[in-house]
């Protein structure tokens, strides 16, 4: 994820943006309701999950099975696997954060009544300037340096989530990474929002060639990784880059791999005045969900003895859901999309991108930042972005959706409801759409 925060020390994402903290395909075996002091040991009924929802397209924590009854205000996640990473996280020092938040399962909209999305609960009321969060620096994965191309760290990644699922025995010395692991999304889940993984058909229904030849450009990179330092190693040594039940890993599962770098990894300062940003995965900030006007900050800095932080912006109350800004707040809907799989869809993250259309933003993140420096977008580019979503009207645009919603691809779905609010943000920002 990444998230400009100029007055903090903990920048937020490596790998375009990412909000990522977040999301998660799991199946709670049983989930509890809410105490203001710890988790109870309530279980509820498990209900199956709508065949006709789409896990990613809505945001990261998309589960596929959630629980609701009468006298659940909050669901709590009490799945083997979830109670598993609350151990993980006391022995690796963040047992206090465990008193006052822990997962649970919200609605996506209104609609929702399965609480589909999961995302970080407070336990009890948090003070405006409180810890909400605290993680140790040694409990954060650590990918390496900061750079522009996710495909290296999700090769690390990749390996470590090999060992793990294949069942490869781990030495005394190396940290056992499994109980984080196994509740972040599986793979072909959530990733499956993002346009790395779009068919054709939902990349031309876009009307964003720009969007659709940096998401080419990426898939290209990571099949040239693939071919190059993953499918050798394979060959070499029988146990690396193992799946369940000895498959074979593909070219898709490092694209996966990738994607959980963009979406989840944080870019955080290392030692005063040496300059140096790394690439961290923070077990549990990074399960926080998207909320563009959540006040909470983030700091921290990625040295020994160090810890990462979530402060209360504001007082949060009991059962309130713990979110944080992906992107810093100054990404749109183009990078949601590319980078998180999912669209937010208030009216700021559509403005910022139709504003990068009209030259009266910069691009701060994806292909279009030169050296990561924010740029205008060229004249010709914008030319040919507005000129892609001059081939079709908002109003025509907004019956193709009311006519055929029930009967699209999620993919497909998800890039017309994209190019729709581009549209709107775009008309009211005086630029008149071809009618």
């Amino acid at each position: 994820m990444k998230l400009s925060i100029p007055s903090l020390i903990l920048l937020a994402a490596s790998a375009p943006t990412s909000l990522a903290f977040a999301p998660v395909s799991i199946s709670p075996s049983s989930i509890s309701t809410i105490s203001s002091t710890c988790l109870s040991a309530k279980k509820a009924t498990k209900k199956k999950k709508n065949s006709s929802s789409s896990a990613g397209l809505k945001g990261f924590g998309s589960t596929t099975k959630s629980s609701t009854t009468k006298d659940i205000k909050v669901p709590i996640d009490r799945s083997k696997e979830t109670m598993n990473f609350y151990s993980y996280l006391e022995k690796a020092g963040a047992a206090s954060c465990l008193k006052r938040v822990a997962l649970g399962f919200f609605p996506f909209d209104e609609n929702d009544t399965n609480n589909g999305l999961r995302g970080v609960v407070a336990l009890q009321k948090i003070n405006k300037g409180d810890v909400i969060i605290e993680i140790p620096y040694e409990a954060a994965f650590n990918l390496g340096k900061e750079s522009r191309d996710p495909t290296l760290p999700g090769m690390t990644l990749l390996q470590e989530y090999c060992a793990w699922i294949s069942g490869e025995e781990r030495s005394e010395k190396k940290r056992d990474l499994g109980p984080y692991l196994s509740v972040l999304p599986k793979f072909q889940t959530d990733e499956l929002g993002s346009t790395d993984f779009f068919s054709d058909e939902a990349l031309d229904m876009l009307q964003s060639p720009i969007i659709k030849d940096e998401t080419l450009a990426r898939r290209s990179k990571s099949e040239a990784r693939f071919e190059r330092d993953v499918q050798p190693m394979t060959e070499i040594s029988l146990g690396m880059y193992k799946w369940e039940n000895d498959e074979a890993i593909t070219e898709e599962h490092l694209r996966w791999a990738s994607w959980l770098v963009t979406s989840r990894v944080l870019t955080v300062q290392g030692e005063a005045g040496t300059g140096d940003a790394f690439r961290l995965m923070i077990p549990l900030i990074d399960m926080c969900n998207h909320d563009r006007d959540s006040p909470h900050v983030l700091t921290g800095r990625a040295v020994p003895g160090g810890t990462l932080k979530v402060i209360a912006g504001k007082t949060v109350q009991a059962g309130e859901q713990i979110n944080i800004v992906y992107g810093g707040g100054v990404v749109g809907n183009d990078r949601f999309i590319q980078d998180y799989g999912f669209l937010d869809f208030s009216e700021d993250a559509n403005l910022l991108t139709a504003k990068i259309l009209l030259a009266k933003a910069r691009i701060v993140e994806g292909a279009g930042a030169t050296n990561g420096r924010p740029m205008l977008m060229p004249e010709d580019e914008r030319e040919r972005a507005l000129k892609a979503l001059d081939e079709t009207t908002v109003e025509e645009d907004v019956s193709m959706l009311e006519a055929n919603k029930d009967n699209m691809a999620a993919d497909v779905r998800s890039a017309l409801e994209y190019r729709i609010g581009i549209k709107k943000a775009l008309r009211k920002l005086g630029y008149g759409m071809a009618m």
